[in-house]
This record gives structure tokens, sequence and C-alpha cells, in this order.
């Protein structure tokens, strides 16, 4: 399998798809809902965006580890039109843990990567009891033929408690994640937004071999920090008007974050080929 995150330094943008029929807060059309996420697409790409995510953020309160047919027909359409307006490498999760029909939506619409909640250990999120799915998850891609479909785990996730597994640290949920076949773990901070620890991203990306990504509380004042461990970054709130998961998507943020990332990284590149010259 090509693992296209490895030492990527790639910028994930999300798309938080309003809310989905049959949940408290939609009041709009599937058709408005896909115009508006295709609209984020092209904004995302025309600021130099390198990949792109799309979720069910909006779809309070999330069911546990399960969603209705109507959520995964939804979001198949939605995924397919957001991959073909922009051909960039796209993913997708389906909240809460619902990671198999995740797997299904980014097979049908030609996706590229899935984000899984409670892939190892178990942990208690606002949804209640989450449980580790990396065996249904990884069978189900085996028997979907869906076996290029990268799936990115979170470890030690935001918005949950984590007590039951205090004996075990982020570092050892990571290396568990890795032995269980995990493309990829994802640290978070302890909410959308909230920055993620460095030390513990530290810890992570020195225990696995896998690509280790940053999934919450990128900002332009930060992303350097981040990008000088991780392996790539997912972005959201700060994206939106204010920082905030809920407003609109902004060019100029996303834009000015990307103009600092190539800056970023086009130095690192500069100062590996004069190593290069030095050393040869």
């Amino acid at each position: 399998m090509n693992n296209f995150l490895k030492n990527s330094k790639a910028i994930i943008g999300m798309i938080h798809v309003s809310a989905l029929p049959g949940t408290p807060k939609f009041s709009g059309s599937i058709p408005d809902i896909i115009a508006k996420a295709k609209a984020e697409a092209i904004i995302y790409q025309q600021a130099g965006i390198d990949m792109i995510a799309i979720e069910n953020m909006h779809d309070v309160p999330y069911l546990n580890q399960q969603v209705g047919p109507e959520i995964v027909a939804t979001m198949a359409i939605v995924g397919y039109e957001v991959k073909q307006a922009t051909g960039l490498p796209c993913g997708i999760q389906i909240l809460a843990g619902a990671n198999v029909e995740a797997m299904a939506v980014a097979q049908a619409a030609g996706l590229d990567f899935i984000r899984a909640e409670g892939f190892v250990f178990a942990h208690v999120a606002d949804e209640g009891w989450i449980d580790g799915q990396a065996g249904k998850i990884l069978r189900y891609r085996r028997h979907i033929g869906a076996d290029k479909l990268l799936v990115l785990t979170d470890i030690k996730k935001k918005h949950s408690s984590h007590a039951i597994t205090a004996d075990v640290n982020i570092a050892e949920t990571a290396h568990a994640a890795e032995f269980f076949l995990s493309d990829g773990v994802i640290v978070t901070g302890v909410a959308t937004g909230t920055e993620a620890s460095l030390e513990e991203l530290a810890q992570v990306k020195a225990a696995v071999n896998i690509p280790v990504l940053v999934g919450s509380g990128i900002t332009l004042q930060n992303v350097e920090a981040y990008l000088a461990i991780a392996d790539a970054l997912i972005v959201g709130s700060y994206f939106k008007q204010g920082g905030h998961w809920t407003q609109e998507l902004e060019f100029e943020r996303v834009k000015a974050l990307m103009t600092k990332v190539n800056s970023i990284t086009n130095c690192e590149l500069r100062i590996t080929k004069e190593e290069e010259v030095r050393n040869s």
C-alpha cells in the first residue's frame, strides 16, 4: 500500500458538512448540502491546500458507532462530488465512530482515507462507551476490496475520558495501533480547536514508524512547531471565521497558513539539499 502521508508535511483541510437528513439540526436540502461542501472544497483548492477531509460535525448529538442509511447515502454523494470537484486526495470521518460506514462511503465515492476513532483500546466519549474496532474495520476493508484506503486512527481521542486506560500512555497506545495495522495515528488536544501537546506528539513520533498527524488546534502562530515533528496536520477550526468550526470558511485564512507552510517546507528542502552537497 502506498502511504502517501509519510513525511508529506501535508495540510488536510476539514469540511464540516452541514447537518444531514434525520438529524436534529437538519434544515436545508441535500442539493444545498452538496453545493456548500463543493464550494468549500474549491476554496481549499484555490488556496493551495494539499488534501481535504469531510466530516458530519453538525449532526449533533451523535449516534454511538453507527449511523443510518440516510447518513451513509448523503455522505457518499458529498464525498464523490468533493473529490470530483478538486481531484485532491480526500478522506472522511463519520461521527461518532461509524468507521465501517465511513469505509463503505470512501470506497463508493473513490476517496483515499478514513479517520477512525475507537481503533484500539476503549474510552468513554460524549456518546458513551466506545470499543476498539481495529479487527472489524480492517476485515471489512478486505471484504469490500478497499485495501488502497488508508485508515488513520485517533489515539487518546479528544472529547473523551481515558481514565479506563490511564495506565497506558499515549506512546504505548500509538504502538498498539501500529501493531494492529493502523496506517497513521492522530494526536489531538482535549477538544476541537484545542492544541495538542508537543511533548506527547514527540513521544508518539518516536514510538512508531507510521505517519503521525496532529488533529486539532493548528494555527498560523503554532504551525511551524507542529510541522517540525508531525508528518501531516488536519486543520478545520482555524480556517473558519474567528477560528471557530461552526463559522464560514475563509479563503484568506487558508491562504495565509499555506503560504507559511510552503515557506517552512521550502526552507527545509533547501537546507537538506545543501547538506547533501556538503556531504557528497
